[in-house]
């Protein structure tokens, strides 16, 4: 029950941040707020019963660190990105690469292929076992992928979450 409630509280302040709205003269927006949180927290409920194994995820000082770092690689793939895009000579050389998960679960796998995604010049494209197909825009950030230490990072996150 408690999660239940974490859940709707939380959701309902991330709507009230990003919505910018929480008068009551703007009753139509705050009825949409209203019905998503509740949509959301019902299908959020279904999901746990259906499959009858829960996500517990707890904001743990491991995971925030891990979130920091990972907007840092964000914002230097970004950047390597733009300089990419801007120059005049367009200096790509994509490639596909199996870059090797060492999580032991769905979610810790989930977690590392949508971390490749959101990091910019490369994407998930297929997962199957413990591997995961990456397109990268240049060899550097292929090389940069394999060469990384984002696989240890999550696997790290994802025992202490278990």
């Amino acid at each position: 029950m408690g999660h239940i409630i974490s859940l709707g509280v939380s959701l309902a302040a991330f709507w009230m941040l990003l919505s910018g709205s929480v008068s009551l003269d703007h009753k139509l927006v705050l009825g949409f707020g209203v019905a998503s949180v509740v949509l959301t927290v019902f299908l959020a409920l279904r999901m746990d019963r259906i499959d009858g194994n829960p996500v517990s995820i707890n904001l743990r000082p491991r995971l925030i660190r891990y979130w920091i770092w990972l907007a840092k690689e964000i914002g230097k793939a970004n950047i390597d990105v733009a300089k990419i895009v801007l120059s005049t000579k367009l200096e790509i050389s994509p490639r596909m690469v199996r870059v090797k998960a060492t999580q032991k679960t769905d979610v810790g796998i989930a977690t590392f292929a949508n971390s490749i995604t959101l990091t910019p010049g490369t994407v998930t494209v297929d997962i199957e076992d413990d591997e995961i197909l990456v397109h990268a825009i240049t060899n550097e950030m292929a090389e940069g992928l394999l060469q990384s230490d984002m696989d240890d990072r999550i696997t790290a996150v994802e025992a202490r979450i278990r």
